[in-house]
């Protein structure tokens, strides 16, 4: 069929990857007693998904959490992606320096056999199935509802992980 002007490009499938190829990602979610922090991960063929809700978004709570997936995981992660946060990678800009240091998070990672992919700078759709599973979160969460406290929201946030078939 010949290339007509205007036609839209064939979207590129994802590659299939076994079970254990973790997508991870921080989200900011609201309460009238402030901010809390989202940690998402969601596998890229099961569809599994685990979150964590934190106060506060760190190098320390970023490795606590690959910790907590590890724990929910009925299965071995072999793969993860994530952006280039502070608290999930060091700095493009330091890397390979005499300023590099080695992550806690990088070396949960190497001790326990998982490969730590890390999307391109500014580029956030690379990593859009968890970029999806946040919003999806949200519009179910607290875009919908007010919650008074943070313990409300953390009641609320597992059980839609059920409610909508992601767990």
């Amino acid at each position: 069929m010949p290339d007509i002007e205007g036609d839209k490009p064939k979207r590129q499938r994802f590659k299939r990857y076994p079970i254990g190829f973790f997508h991870i990602d921080i989200a900011e979610v609201q309460t009238a007693e402030g901010k809390l922090h989202l940690f998402v991960a969601i596998d890229r063929t099961s569809k599994l998904a685990v979150t964590q809700l934190v106060g506060k978004a760190d190098r320390k709570t970023a490795w606590e959490f690959l910790e907590h997936l590890q724990s929910m995981n009925p299965y071995q992660v072999h793969t993860i992606l994530t952006d280039n946060g502070i608290q999930l990678a060091e700095q493009p800009r330091n890397r390979n320096t005499a300023w590099s240091r080695p992550m806690r998070f990088d070396m949960i990672c190497e001790a326990h056999g998982i490969k730590h992919r890390l999307t391109k700078p500014n580029h956030p759709w690379t990593n859009g199935q968890v970029e999806r599973m946040n919003r999806t979160i949200k519009e179910a969460t607290v875009k919908r509802f007010h919650y008074d406290s943070h313990e409300q929201l953390r009641e609320v946030v597992p059980s839609v992980r059920t409610v909508l078939g992601f767990e």
